[in-house]
């Protein structure tokens, strides 16, 4: 069974993205194995550290380093992805560069009509970076609008966006596959 990390770019109490990311844990179980990756305790990079990291980046790396791919939920804030999602993504591009080569699927969602459409945008830019080098997968963006409208009793309920997203993980799975055999 395919093992994926899930990057939760929130340290938000009752984040939106986290219960999308829960929701996919439970919904994808018999076809892949979550592990939720929260950030809540990653401190911010500092090249002085970076060859001595603090405990908490090292399980990071470890945690990343160990699945066949990666999921990163990720809302927007002011236009742009989370400084704490950016930070994560800084110690991961240095030293032990875990991220490249490694499929990647991006998700996220917003309470605003367009969801995360300009952090993604700036996400997969940060992904493509030399020290990053992941494989994003293409021509799946999922973006989901008015995200605090679709989530109740703490899970992703909107049938529309459960649908879109069967057939993208459909075609994350197979990324997954396909990166992984090259």
């Amino acid at each position: 069974m395919l093992k994926i990390a899930a990057i939760v770019g929130s340290i938000r109490k009752e984040s939106f993205n986290l219960r999308v990311v829960e929701t996919l844990k439970e919904r994808y179980q018999e076809q892949f194995e979550l592990d939720i990756i929260t950030l809540y305790d990653i401190p911010m990079y500092n090249p002085d550290d970076e060859l001595t990291p603090p405990e908490s980046v090292i399980t990071l790396r470890k945690r990343i380093k160990e699945e066949d791919g990666v999921l990163i939920a990720t809302p927007e804030y002011n236009s742009s992805i989370p400084g704490v999602l950016k930070n994560a993504l800084d110690w991961l591009s240095r030293v032990e560069m875990v991220l490249v080569g490694k499929p990647v699927m991006i998700v996220g969602g917003s309470p605003g009509v367009l969801g995360t459409v300009r952090a993604q945008m700036q996400l997969r830019q940060i992904l493509n970076a030399r020290g990053i080098g992941a494989h994003v997968l293409p021509l799946n963006e999922v973006f989901i609008g008015s995200l605090h409208e679709k989530v109740q009793d703490g899970r992703l309920q909107d049938e529309n966006t459960l649908k879109f997203l069967d057939e993208v993980i459909a075609n994350f799975i197979q990324f997954v596959k396909d990166t992984n055999q090259r």
